[in-house]
């Protein structure tokens, strides 16, 4: 593995294009170490987020999944590349055997493991479930999700590793000031939050007010940060997994 000053200043070569992506997503390397590269010049305008800001909210994602202390981001940051400036990833190799959100019939639900989100007929008419794992991992992923308001949270977003660890990916779509929590995991709706919960919750609110908000500052707005740190607040004070609201769609489109 290279240190991170190589990270920043060495080499970057693309390798290939991930084409199912919205903005354009590129494999590449450095030295040895495999990555993912977004381009800022390759970020589609969009009506809600300013433009040119994306990659900037990737690199937030990855600090607030630092602060909260539960690894739910691979390391992310800026830095300058073949097409410009740019959000680069650390590549991370799922385990294809496993899937921690799926679409299965909804005869077929197991009473425990998993979580039931919703059901709606497949192209065939069949009636079918989206489930999620119930795992501590993907919950803490769920509360990350709410903390940085997750507008995107797809199930091909979630990355299961074979050792059970979850990671969280395409979070360009994130830290807005109005709500924009939309996820396919809603399946603790209502439940309380856990000690563990609470305590990743607090450790942000405190770095906020500190080395945490010095560097976000840089990369988000001032009311975006604001916002951060009342849903912080208002997340922790209900003590519990809130339910969708507004108008909008509580859940992405494509699911996946």
């Amino acid at each position: 593995m290279l240190v991170l000053p190589d990270l920043l200043t060495a080499e970057l070569t693309l390798t290939g294009r991930i084409t199912t992506a919205s903005n354009a997503t590129f494999l590449g390397s450095i030295g040895d170490v495999e990555v993912v590269y977004k381009p800022i010049a390759g970020e589609s305008p969009l009506w809600d987020f300013p433009h040119g800001t994306l990659a900037h909210r990737e690199v937030a994602a990855y600090l607030v999944s630092q602060a909260i202390g539960w690894d739910v981001v691979p390391q992310t940051w800026l830095r300058d590349g073949p097409l410009g400036e740019g959000m680069v990833q650390l590549w991370q190799e799922q385990d294809p055997a496993q899937n921690a959100v799926d679409l299965i019939a909804a005869d077929h639900v197991p009473q425990t493991g998993w979580k039931q989100v919703l059901k709606g007929q497949d192209e065939n008419g069949e009636i079918v479930a989206l489930v999620h794992e119930d795992s501590p991992a993907l919950r803490r992923m769920a509360v990350f999700d709410m903390i940085v308001n997750n507008a995107d949270r797809k199930g091909n977003h979630i990355l299961a590793m074979t050792n059970g660890h979850r990671y969280g990916v395409d979070h360009g779509l994130t830290f807005h000031s109005d709500n924009k929590l939309r996820t396919v995991l809603w399946g603790w709706l209502g439940d309380a939050l856990n000690a563990e919960e609470k305590a990743g919750i607090d450790r942000v609110s405190e770095g906020l007010q500190g080395g945490l908000g010095q560097n976000l500052a840089e990369l988000l707005s001032a009311e975006e940060i604001a916002s951060l740190a009342d849903r912080c607040d208002r997340l922790r004070l209900a003590g519990r997994f809130p339910a969708p609201s507004g108008e909008m769609s509580a859940v992405p489109w494509p699911l996946f």
